[in-house]
């Protein structure tokens, strides 16, 4: 038995899965948004995640990309592209498969089968809040603070800004930053990072000195600036 969360604003598609799921012995979790859908994942800690693309308040990719922040929970999207495109920007956010609507159960079965086996292999979660001195950065509800106050960040300025709290201490190249916050298509545009490193400085106000440049290389986020 599995706990599975499907995340899909079709309702025929919601039921029939909770059905056919259900029959097959898996306690089955249903969301309709892609906020609810983020929710869930940190409340109720499921095996596995069935993740449409097309939710009406966030693009699915987002989602991927926002619960690989804090998870390695196995995502299999369902999408009505066959795409190719669509399918490499899914996979390089984080989604463990992809399958193209409309689909057969024996086939998706088959796949949570899959994506179970690794998750037991793989292990869970990573924390859902990450901490760098007086920065806390919550990484479920997209919200950064500073000292107790909410910090004003814009959505690609949070990604950059969780990517080096996760990795405290350490210097990230550019091309790691570009790869894993803007995608795999991008690897050489240094001055997209020049532009972010100098707002979040800032944001972060006298704290911007924890942000360092480490020039010609990368970034590094640092709890004691001195």
């Amino acid at each position: 038995m599995a706990r599975v969360l499907v995340v899909d604003d079709d309702r025929a598609l919601l039921r029939a899965l909770e059905i056919a799921l259900s029959v097959r012995g898996n306690e089955v979790l249903l969301a309709r948004t892609a906020a609810d859908g983020i929710a869930q994942v940190s409340i109720t800690s499921p095996d596995v995640v069935i993740l449409d693309l097309g939710l009406p308040d966030m693009d699915g990719i987002e989602v991927v990309r926002r619960v690989r922040q804090w998870t390695r929970v196995p995502v299999i999207v369902l999408s009505a592209s066959a795409s190719e495109d669509k399918k490499v920007t899914a996979l390089d956010a984080g989604a463990d498969d992809y399958v193209t609507k409309p689909f057969g159960m024996a086939e998706l079965e088959a796949r949570l089968r899959v994506a179970l086996r690794r998750r037991a292999e793989d292990g869970d979660r990573s924390p859902t809040t990450v901490g760098v001195g007086e920065l806390e950065v919550d990484l479920v509800h997209h919200m950064a603070r500073l000292a107790g106050k909410d910090l004003e960040l814009t959505g690609r300025e949070f990604d950059l800004l969780a990517y080096l709290a996760q990795h405290s201490g350490k210097v990230c190249t550019h091309q790691m930053i570009l790869r894993d916050v803007w995608g795999s298509s991008y690897g050489s545009e240094a001055n997209y990072l020049r532009v972010y490193a100098h707002r979040l400085r800032r944001k972060l106000g006298p704290a911007g000195d924890m942000l360092r440049t480490q020039p010609g290389v990368g970034y590094q986020l640092v709890e004691d600036p001195a």
